[in-house]
């Protein structure tokens, strides 16, 4: 199912005349985005791209520099020990561990299921002594295996990153995917101009959701810090293309 969503997002987004779609989502990275790539659009979009997080990610993860084009080179030579906070879903899939497998085979990869994290942010409940309860319960079992890099590997998670920066040492760097997926998004657009003189430069935004647009609207100005105006949409349920359950 989350491919059929993933699937019918990435159209209505390419209906509104988007050339590029990020899926900001790691469940859909993990679980629909290869299939996207691999089998949807070469027959039905083979002028549209859609990216994901895990690669990013995981290039992060590596401490492998912007730009270093990890296709052509050969694996990263780090070792030691990094750790990945996720969804169920998105741990469940193993994506990060296959992709830090392939750049950095020397480094052991702790994945930790966060299931309470994301109803945490959702219920705007970001501080508190419950709260911190269930950061420790799930930052202290990965904390003490002494980790170099924790990656943030949800959406929701950089909400609560006051909390979780409280918790953890100093000495562990804590990755947020905003940032350093930007950072390489660009870098991705230098080296495919063809799609980047494509894009507009209007710095325009637009917000739909498939949710409450009221709720939708509330929980995105608390995130962005800023007021948020969404509209609700009605996605597809016919999109042609290829299905994975």
């Amino acid at each position: 199912m989350v491919h059929r969503f993933t699937l019918q997002a990435v159209e209505w987004l390419f209906e509104q005349g988007c050339p590029l779609v990020i899926l900001a989502c790691n469940t859909a990275s993990a679980r629909a985005l290869r299939t996207i790539q691999r089998l949807h659009l070469p027959t039905y979009r083979p002028d549209r791209r859609v990216l994901g997080m895990v690669r990013p990610s995981v290039e992060a993860l590596a401490n492998l520099p912007v730009g270093s084009h990890t296709n052509r080179i050969p694996p990263s030579d780090a070792v030691g020990t990094v750790a990945v906070l996720a969804t169920e879903t998105t741990i469940g899939s193993n994506s990060f561990g296959l992709e830090l497998q392939r750049f950095a085979p020397g480094l052991h990869l702790i994945q930790k299921a966060c299931p309470l994290w994301a109803p945490l942010v959702e219920a705007g409940e970001l501080e508190g002594p419950g709260t911190e309860w269930f950061l420790h319960k799930y930052l202290d079992p990965v904390i003490a295996l002494s980790p170099s890099r924790i990656l943030l590997g949800c959406t929701h998670y950089p909400m609560l990153l006051h909390g979780i920066r409280a918790i953890v040492p100093e000495g562990i760097e804590v990755l947020s995917q905003g940032p350093l997926v930007a950072e390489r998004l660009a870098d991705w657009l230098v080296r495919h101009p063809e799609m980047e003189r494509r894009l507009t430069k209007s710095g325009s935004r637009t917000f739909a959701t498939t949710d409450s647009a009221d709720w939708f609207s509330s929980f995105a100005a608390r995130f962005l810090g800023e007021p948020v105006k969404a509209h609700q949409v009605h996605l597809e349920g016919n999109v042609k293309g290829h299905w994975e359950t």
